[in-house]
C-alpha cells in the first residue's frame, strides 16, 4: 500500500514526537519548524494532510499560513490550537475558513488520529478528481504536484472566459502548450488557432505579418497578404514574447484590441475581426514598462486574465512523470522499444537536478537519451546528468537537499553581510529557526552578526 505524506508545521518543534505516535502505519509524517521547509515539501511531495500547530499567531503568521494551504488545494488542513487561541473571534473565523477540522490541545491521540483518518479519505476524493486528468495530461501538460493541480483548476476556470489572457513563466516552461489547451478546449476549438513569435519577426516586416498588406503597398508586394490578426478571426491569436513587440506595434495592437478591426498596409478599408487574445512573456512586463519597453495601457488590456507556469525546480514531484510520457512517447515514434524506462539513479539525478532549462531541457535530454542509450534502461550518463552525479556520489537524495540547503543560507548571509535578521527575512523564516539551522550545519559567523541572539543557545 502506498504510504500517505502528512506534513506537520510546529513551529516551537514541541509535538514532533506526539504527532509521530499519533499517525498511523500507513501514513508518513513530515515534522518541520518553517514555512519554507513546508513549501518545499509540498513542491515535491503530495500530502493528503497538513497539520498546523497554532499557538496564538500573529496576523502576518495567519496570511502565510492562508497562502501555504491555498498553494496545496489537494490537501486537507487540521489546526491543532491552544483553547485559549479560540476565544479571539477573529481566530474562529480563521479556522473556518482555513482548516477541514481543528483539534485543542493537548493532544487526544485516539482523536485526532481519527481525525486524520477522515481528512485523508477526504483527501484521496478530492485528488481522483484531478489527478487522473493532470497525469495523463488532458490539457497536453503533465503533473500532478499541488502547484500544477492549482494551476490546472485555474485553466479550466479561463478557458471559456473569452476574455484575454497573458502567460507568465521562464523559458521552456510549456506556454504555448497552456495557449493551445485554451483554444483546442474552448468553444473555439474548430477554428483557427494562430501563433506570432513577437520576438522572431524582423522589426520591419511585423506590421506586415500582423496586419496584412495588399498588393503594391511596398516594394516587393507582389499580391495581396492575409496578416495573423486577420487569419486567426473566429478563433485564437497566440502572440508568443509579447514583450520584445516593438513600441509603434503596441499601439496598433491596442487600437485593434479597442476597435476589433485591422487594416491591411496600403488600404482604407476597416475589416472587423473576432478572435481572443492570448499572449504569453518570459520577461516581467512591470519592469518593461518602467524601462519604457512596454505600454502600460496595453499591459491592462492584455492582463485581464494572468496564468502563471511555475519552473520546473519547483515542481520536482512531476520530473519522473514528466520524463517517463516523454519516453514513452518518443520510443514508440523512433521504433527504439528496447529503450523501457530509467535507471534508479538515473531518476535520482533527474529529481535533485534544478533543470535551469525547465521543460524543454527535459525533453530534449530524454529525446537524445533514447537514441544514445545502449541498452533497455537510460542512465544519468545519457540524460548528460553523470558529472551531476558523480559530483554528488555516493551522497542521498537528503543529504544532497542538505548540502543545497546550507549553500542557500550561506549566500544568504555574505549578501546581507552576516545579518541574520536580514538574512531570515530574505529566506522567509523566523530568526530563531534560521539560527537552529545555522547551528545544525555548524555555519560559522563572523564578528559582523548584529543579533544578540548566538547560534549555540537557541532553544525551539
Amino acid at each position: 500500500m502506498k504510504r500517505r505524506n502528512v506534513l506537520a508545521f510546529d513551529p516551537q518543534g514541541h509535538l514532533a514526537g506526539q504527532l509521530s505516535e499519533v499517525v498511523a502505519g500507513d501514513q508518513m509524517l513530515h515534522c518541520v519548524d518553517s514555512l519554507a521547509a513546508a513549501k518545499k515539501i509540498l513542491s515535491r511531495d503530495h500530502c493528503s494532510v497538513g497539520l498546523i500547530v497554532l499557538d496564538a499567531p500573529t496576523a502576518q503568521l495567519q496570511e502565510e499560513i492562508e497562502r501555504l494551504i491555498a498553494g496545496a488545494p489537494t490537501t486537507e488542513w487540521i489546526g491543532i490550537v491552544s483553547p485559549k487561541s479560540l476565544e479571539s473571534r477573529e481566530f474562529q473565523v480563521f479556522i473556518l475558513n482555513a482548516f477541514h477540522d481543528y483539534h485543542t490541545l493537548p493532544i487526544v491521540p485516539q482523536r485526532l488520529a481519527m481525525s486524520i483518518g477522515h481528512a485523508c479519505g477526504k483527501a484521496r476524493m478530492r485528488l481522483s478528481l484531478v489527478s487522473e486528468d493532470a497525469a495523463a495530461g488532458r490539457f497536453g501538460i503533465c503533473g500532478t504536484s499541488p502547484v500544477m493541480v492549482k494551476f490546472f483548476r485555474q485553466l479550466e476556470k479561463v478557458i471559456n472566459a473569452e476574455l484575454p489572457v497573458l502567460i507568465g513563466g521562464e523559458s521552456g516552461t510549456g506556454k504555448e502548450l497552456v495557449a493551445r489547451a485554451i483554444h483546442n478546449f474552448s468553444s473555439r476549438s474548430g477554428k483557427p488557432f494562430v501563433v506570432v513569435n513577437c520576438g522572431a519577426i524582423p522589426t520591419n516586416l511585423i506590421q506586415s505579418e500582423l496586419f496584412g498588406h495588399e498588393k503594391g503597398a511596398f516594394t516587393g508586394a507582389t499580391q495581396r497578404k492575409i496578416g495573423s490578426i486577420e487569419a486567426a478571426n473566429g478563433g485564437v491569436l497566440f502572440l508568443d514574447e509579447i514583450g520584445d513587440l516593438p513600441l509603434g506595434m503596441q499601439v496598433n495592437l491596442l487600437r485593434v484590441l479597442q476597435e476589433k478591426a485591422i487594416t491591411r498596409l496600403g488600404s482604407t478599408l476597416s475589416i472587423p475581426v473576432d478572435f481572443r487574445l492570448v499572449a504569453a512573456t518570459h520577461v516581467d512586463l512591470q519592469e518593461a514598462i518602467r524601462a519604457g519597453r512596454f505600454r502600460e495601457d496595453l499591459l491592462y488590456r492584455l492582463n485581464v486574465i494572468h496564468l502563471q507556469l511555475p519552473p520546473l525546480r519547483e515542481r520536482l514531484g512531476d520530473v519522473r512523470l514528466l520524463a517517463e510520457t516523454v519516453l514513452k512517447n518518443f520510443a514508440s515514434g523512433t521504433q527504439r522499444r528496447k529503450v523501457s524506462g530509467f535507471t534508479s539513479e538515473a531518476i535520482g539525478a533527474m529529481e535533485a537536478f534544478q533543470w535551469p532549462g525547465n521543460v524543454r531541457e527535459l525533453i530534449n535530454r530524454v529525446h537524445r537519451a533514447v537514441i544514445m542509450s545502449d541498452s533497455k534502461m537510460i542512465t544519468a550518463a545519457d540524460l548528460g546528468l553523470g558529472g551531476f552525479v558523480q559530483e554528488n556520489q555516493g551522497v542521498t537524495l537528503e543529504a544532497a537537499r542538505a548540502s543545497f540547503e546550507r549553500d542557500i543560507i550561506e549566500s544568504s548571509l555574505r549578501a546581507n553581510g552576516n545579518n541574520v535578521s536580514k538574512a531570515a527575512q530574505q529566506l522567509g523564516v523566523s530568526r530563531v529557526t534560521l539560527y537552529r539551522v545555522i547551528n545544525k550545519f555548524n555555519i560559522e559567523l563572523s564578528s559582523k552578526v548584529s543579533s544578540p541572539i548566538k547560534a549555540g543557545v537557541c532553544r525551539a
